[in-house]
């Protein structure tokens, strides 16, 4: 085990911590200020926009820029964001304009850190050994982080509504000190323009059949995410009539999935291949996502759905990023890797604006409907586009550049 690779564990742990507490209190304290899912809405619109307008400049950085210099300006951009929602909470000034401020920066960061973290792994660990790495890092950054985080974050707002991002604040000074210590690769010098590297990234993910259906799933699933998260917070606390700790709670389990399936997801993959691991785990998001549509309102129950539907979106988030480390040329990899997400994720402000919308007209079970007929959606495009034969042809072709 290489120390880069140590090293870099340690830092998403760090990251994770601030991200985690800064994305789990911003719906909450605007839940404080207004019940409105229109406007509640409005916090992860805006939060998801930078998927859309800033990952395609992400890569550029990148690409262009030493990566651990770009991964540390992502949390000391992160640390700033926690650092206002901390003051705001001490001083009283805490507003809705505020927090969809903080939301549109967090995840600019997020944004910035997740594309350099994923064009790392491939620098400190063995091709072989990817879908491992991967797993491990988003058992990290979603599951033993977020498992602790949440409910931390609900214990923490009873302090006050700004004590949660004092720690954030701690945890990505602590994350940026540890980037020092981190390795990376020389990156080639471009002399061409920004946008026409931007095209190159683009064209090499829409040109990879492969790489062009996973993209096209997680779109329709991250619009159908999107809708559900941006309206969870009501219904956690007007179906299922919890508070903050509670919130935290059903926020835990799902972080519980990724967690627990971490252990079996590898042997999945190596058992039945990326093709098969992937077609099923789409099955699965259909299925969990309906159950939340008519589920009587039992908490124990929504949470046993909750864990089940994590752990399929793990099986495939592990394969989905791996294919992309594996079937991209080095020089190329953060800028389809942030291609990927402006175009995948670039979807999920609709979405969460979509939610509000089908909310407010139709009752906040209408937006669990709707994003299972999307995900189904995901569900046809995975089935047909990641066959057995498509990864073999996508391995060949690796093989021959």
């Amino acid at each position: 085990m290489s120390r880069g690779w140590v090293r870099l564990q340690a830092v998403v742990v760090s990251g994770s911590v601030a991200e985690g507490l800064m994305l789990s209190v911003l719906p909450w304290i605007a839940a404080t200020i207004t019940s409105d899912p229109r406007q509640l809405s409005l916090v992860n619109v805006v939060g998801q926009s930078p998927w859309l307008v800033f990952s395609l400049f992400a890569g550029v950085l990148i690409d262009r820029v030493r990566r651990r210099v770009v991964l540390a300006s992502a949390y000391a951009v992160q640390g700033c964001a926690a650092l206002a929602l901390a003051v705001a909470g001490v001083t009283d000034a805490l507003s809705l304009p505020l927090l969809v401020v903080l939301a549109f920066v967090v995840t600019s960061a997020q944004v910035l850190g997740d594309g350099t973290t994923g064009a790392l792994v491939p620098e400190v660990v063995e091709p072989g050994r990817l879908p491992a790495a991967n797993t491990r890092l988003m058992v990290l950054d979603r599951g033993v982080v977020q498992f602790v985080v949440p409910p931390v974050a609900g214990f923490l707002v009873a302090f006050g509504l700004g004590t949660p991002a004092w720690v954030a604040f701690v945890a990505a000074l602590v994350a940026l000190a540890l980037v020092r210590g981190l390795t990376s690769a020389p990156v080639t010098p471009s002399t061409k323009h920004p946008l026409r590297d931007i095209g190159d990234g683009l064209r090499f993910l829409v040109a990879t059949r492969l790489l062009l259906s996973i993209t096209v799933a997680v779109g329709l699933g991250s619009f159908a995410a999107a809708a559900t998260m941006a309206m969870f917070v009501l219904y956690v606390k007007e179906l299922l009539g919890l508070g903050a700790v509670g919130y935290g709670v059903m926020q835990a389990v799902l972080a519980a999935g990724w967690v627990v399936s971490s252990f079996v997801v590898g042997r999945v993959v190596d058992r039945l291949g990326y093709a098969w691991s992937m077609r099923l785990a789409q099955v699965g998001m259909v299925v969990t996502i309906a159950l939340f549509a008519v589920l009587p309102p039992w908490a124990w129950a929504v949470g046993v759905v909750m864990f089940a539907q994590s752990a399929t979106v793990m099986v495939w988030n592990v394969c989905s990023q791996s294919s992309r480390q594996r079937f991209t040329p080095p020089a190329l990899l953060g800028r389809v890797l942030t291609s990927h997400r402006a175009l995948a994720w670039g979807l999920t402000p609709l979405g969460a604006l979509a939610g509000g919308f089908v909310a407010a007209g139709f009752g906040l079970r209408a937006v669990w409907v709707m994003a299972a007929l999307i995900q189904l959606g995901a569900l046809t495009t995975a089935w047909l586009g990641l066959s057995p034969r498509a990864f073999r042809e996508a391995e060949l072709a690796a093989a021959t550049r």
